[in-house]
């Protein structure tokens, strides 16, 4: 019986704990990303509870334990007394059903103790589980939110038209950072990435561009190259002009223009 009930007990702390969940699972309507998750206490009563209960019963079980040792004493002076002729044997008999009786009940109430210290565990136990769920929701719900954010600051904006292709990330991308390009290029390819400019060169002061700051790839943007190189740029966020032709005052032929567009020489 008290399997049964510890059973129960348990059961209902575990629906307390998690039924903020199962709310959501009913209504179908996810808790806002920006709205902190709160761990769940539900248990803190029951714990107090249970350790009122425990109290007692521990009270009651030194009163029986009392009992117990009386009734075995008694027994002991019923045994001498019987061995020596002056009681009859049931005398004997009843003080000993009595004991059994006694010792039956100190036994339950030890197994009401153990258990009652099984069920504090569990519901600890269970609270710390709620509490590290809680923290794990929080967490994804906090990187998917920057993810998010990554997602949206290099989405950028994109056009295109039958001769150029123009994308402006929000990835801070210079010179310097070229490395990361070739490395996705060589990875990707096996072969080095086919540089025409990086920085400034004579072709770009003669059309009058500051190039200072952004580099270009002898690829055709429609090739298998081309358009992976401008797959990963965007991925990135990195601004690109891509020529699928030569652009009068602009560009001498097909290639990727990696970096923010070249302003007029002063």
């Amino acid at each position: 019986m008290r399997t049964i009930k510890h059973s129960r007990l348990l059961a209902a702390v575990f629906a307390l704990l998690v039924g903020g969940g199962s709310v959501v699972a009913q209504t179908g309507q996810a808790t806002p990303a920006n709205q902190p998750v709160q761990p769940v206490r539900s248990g803190s009563a029951l714990i107090d509870s249970t350790e009122e209960y425990k109290a007692s019963t521990q009270e009651l079980l030194r009163l029986e334990e009392g009992e117990a040792s009386r009734a075995a004493a008694r027994l002991e002076q019923l045994r001498q007394l019987f061995a020596e002729g002056l009681i009859a044997r049931r005398e004997v008999e009843a003080a000993e059903q009595a004991l059994a009786a006694t010792q039956a009940g100190v036994e339950d109430r030890r197994g009401q103790i153990a258990d009652a210290d099984r069920l504090i565990a569990e519901i600890v136990a269970a609270e710390e589980a709620a509490e590290n769920a809680a923290q794990e929701l929080a967490a994804a719900r906090k990187a998917a939110a920057q993810q998010a954010q990554i997602q949206t600051a290099q989405r950028g904006s994109y056009s295109a038209n039958s001769v150029v292709i123009r994308y402006t990330g929000q990835t801070g991308w210079s010179v310097a950072n070229l490395s990361t390009v070739q490395s996705f290029f060589l990875s990707k390819f096996g072969r080095t990435l086919p540089t025409s400019a990086v920085g400034q060169t004579a072709t770009h002061n003669r059309l009058g561009f500051d190039h200072r700051h952004a580099v270009d790839v002898a690829l055709h943007p429609d090739s298998v190259e081309g358009r992976a190189v401008i797959n990963y740029l965007q991925n990135a966020g990195i601004t690109f002009i891509a020529f699928r032709a030569a652009v009068p005052g602009s560009a001498t032929g097909a290639h990727i223009h990696i970096g923010r567009p070249s302003h007029r020489l002063a």
